[in-house]
């Protein structure tokens, strides 16, 4: 089992960064490949990014390729998300998970969830 906590939420302007980071324990780090996901309200929960363990393949959703960027430090065992040029429809709380199978954007692969961050948008 990993354990994960999200950090770096907060209130941000359109156009405007933070960084989000997700902090594991558990599992050896190097074990399994991280993922991002968001979920607004009254909306399903949302793919994002996610990198394999080993930190060489990368998946983005559409919506924020080009945007947001994913990496991990494998000396921290903690996995970040970059989010450039925010937009409010990048509102919702932020969740890091763990897959165990490989890198992968299935939600339903994930098995270890964090407990999210709220990252709020205004225009």
């Amino acid at each position: 089992q990993v354990q994960l906590v999200e950090s770096g939420g907060g209130l941000v302007q359109a156009g405007g960064s933070l960084r989000l980071s997700c902090a594991t324990s558990g599992r050896a780090f190097s074990s399994y490949a991280t993922g991002w996901f968001r979920q607004a309200p009254e909306k399903e929960r949302e793919f994002v990014a996610a990198i394999s363990f080993s930190g060489r393949t990368t998946y983005y959703a559409d919506s924020v390729k080009g945007r947001f960027t994913i990496s991990r430090d494998n000396t921290k065992n903690t996995v970040y998300l970059q989010m450039n040029s925010l937009k409010p429809e990048d509102t919702a709380v932020y969740y890091c998970a763990a897959a165990w199978g490989g890198v992968t954007s299935t939600l339903s692969s994930y098995r270890d969830w964090g407990q999210g961050t709220q990252v709020t948008v205004s225009s």
